[in-house]
């Protein structure tokens, strides 16, 4: 039986048109999706056409290789980045048992965004479909949050052939994490130099005002302990105090709000934490949740009253963290 996706990756693999590794990635991650869809009645078939655009993107990308900015805007046109990558991840999302907790919240993170006033999400981050899951639920709510919303990327997310396609659709504040600025060394003085970069592109932002950015200060991804068990990674305190520092520079009022994501089955990463590019994607179907908690008071917090501040940064980091965790748990339970 005549398979259009996989005749066309065979040949762009054949014709090298993409890179036998890549190719190989291309066509585990599709019988991953089909293997999912099926087992839920779904007929791949209605869904190919997404993984033939993924292809050529993927393609496109080879033959010219797309420079994301220190800042990058999503891209809507002539080609919908955004709105691929949100059709692309939809069906693996059981939305009649997906939801979204602390809408009273997110209400008033709204109003302060109408009032040209920031707001920053101090969240847990979980699949590389994070975005996209996030607009797949907020676009019931709130749908320009869910397309304006600007992403804190690291270096894996702009560079791995298969996730650029849906990283050109985001809107992202690109910068090298704490994991993986000294990889390869000789590259650490120009990595330092982006980041310095980017966060004067993000204080910019913020003094225009009305900008939501969404940061994961843990730096990577949630995993499973031995037990299996997903584990909420802990927030570098570091990190919390620079995106506080960028903010009270800002003209415009910011408020950080702690936000929590239930998305792991979606695309769970791999067991260790991989230098090199070209992870294994296997996708599950299921219900994905967020949560979003009540505005963070960065002054005040268990512990603020410790003269040393290097004390007071890891309490105010851990005590955030405590409070996403305190929702993500009432999300999985």
């Amino acid at each position: 039986m005549s398979n259009g996706f996989l005749e066309k990756l065979h040949e762009a693999t054949k014709e090298k048109a993409i890179p036998e590794k890549t190719g190989k990635a291309l066509r585990s991650f599709y019988e991953s999706y089909q293997k999912t869809l099926g087992s839920h009645s779904i007929d791949i078939k209605d869904y190919e056409p997404l993984f033939v655009t993924f292809l050529e993107l993927v393609k496109k990308n080879f033959l010219s290789p797309f420079t994301f900015e220190p800042y990058h805007e999503a891209i809507r046109t002539p080609f919908d980045y955004y709105r691929f990558g949100v059709d692309f991840v939809k069906p693996l999302v059981e939305m009649h048992s997906s939801n979204v907790k602390g809408t009273d919240h997110l209400q008033e993170i709204l109003r302060h965004l109408t009032s040209k006033e920031n707001v920053i999400f101090l969240a847990n981050h979980q699949t590389e479909a994070d975005p996209q899951a996030m607009s797949i639920l907020l676009e019931k709510y709130d749908a320009p949050l869910a397309e304006d919303l600007i992403f804190v990327a690291g270096e894996r997310v702009t560079t791995d052939p298969l996730a650029v396609p849906f990283s050109m659709g985001r809107n992202l504040l690109c910068i090298y994490s704490k994991r993986y600025i000294d990889h390869p060394p000789e590259q650490k003085h120009n990595k330092q130099l982006h980041n310095k970069r980017t966060m004067e592109l993000m204080s910019e932002l913020l003094s225009s005002g009305g900008k939501c950015i969404y940061v994961a200060p843990s730096g990577g991804r949630d995993r499973q302990n031995k037990q299996g068990i997903v584990e909420v990674a802990p927030f570098d305190p570091q990190s919390v105090e620079m995106f506080y520092l960028m903010a009270k520079k800002s003209s415009h009022p910011t408020h950080f709000y702690p936000l929590a994501l239930a998305t792991y089955d979606l695309l769970p990463p791999p067991e260790t934490v991989q230098i090199k590019l070209g992870e294994e994607r296997i996708t599950q179907r299921g219900a994905i949740h967020l949560a979003f908690g009540p505005k963070i008071d960065m002054e005040h917090f268990p512990g603020h009253e410790t003269k040393d501040k290097h004390l007071r940064r890891q309490l105010r980091a851990d005590y955030i963290w405590s409070q996403v965790k305190k929702d993500y748990d009432q999300l999985i339970h």
